[in-house]
């Protein structure tokens, strides 16, 4: 099981990082999740650099992909040659956006009619873009989801674990990273918005 968090230069990183960290509450031989670059390094929006751990190509062979967001996300999606190097297919992949990572998945045609969520910032371009921004952290559609505010990148992860793993992995996975005295509350919070996105 191979995730791939792409980060861009520019990058947020509550989104990926978090993410990251949640993800690999899941402790299994072939259980893989890397930060997924166009380039050997990127440099977040605060300065903080980090090596890439896999290419953007292996996005395409990825069981899972996040779109993390940043602040360069209407730059990326205006390079062509970037874009193009982006072959995603969620009739054989999860896929996951988290903020302005939404705008990279409604120009990359992955959304189509379907609502989505995104940060305040990003809204209107994705409105632009033509897809109905939701008041809401999590919205899923079949084996896409899309999340708006960066704690919201938690739900985006323990979603993915819940559909690959169940979703006692992803309330475990929440409870060890919850804050202490609220985990409980945190969990049934967290399933609360993930739940009725998981099949069955």
């Amino acid at each position: 099981m191979h995730i791939a968090i792409l980060t861009f230069d520019g990058f947020n990183e509550l989104d990926s990082l978090i993410a990251l960290g949640v993800l690999n509450r899941i402790n299994k031989p072939d259980w893989r999740v890397t930060l997924c670059c166009p380039q050997q390094a990127v440099t977040s929006m605060n300065g903080v650099t980090v090596r890439a751990q896999s290419i953007l190509e292996d996005a395409r062979t990825a069981d899972a992909v996040i779109v993390g967001s940043g602040v360069q996300t209407r730059q990326i999606v205006a390079d062509a040659g970037l874009m193009a190097r982006l072959t995603l297919d969620p009739s054989r992949q999860l896929i996951a956006a988290q903020c302005s990572g939404t705008l990279v998945l409604a120009k990359l045609g992955l959304l189509g009619s379907v609502p989505a969520c995104t940060d305040l910032t990003t809204k209107p371009w994705v409105q632009e873009a033509g897809v109905e921004v939701l008041n809401q952290p999590l919205y899923a559609h079949g084996n896409v989801a899309t999340a708006g505010g960066c704690l919201a990148s938690p739900y985006i992860a323990a979603w993915i674990i819940a559909r690959t793993e169940g979703i006692e992995a992803a309330a475990s996975a929440l409870h060890y990273v919850a804050p202490v005295g609220e985990k409980e509350a945190y969990v049934e919070n967290a399933l609360k918005h993930i739940s009725p996105y998981l099949p069955g």
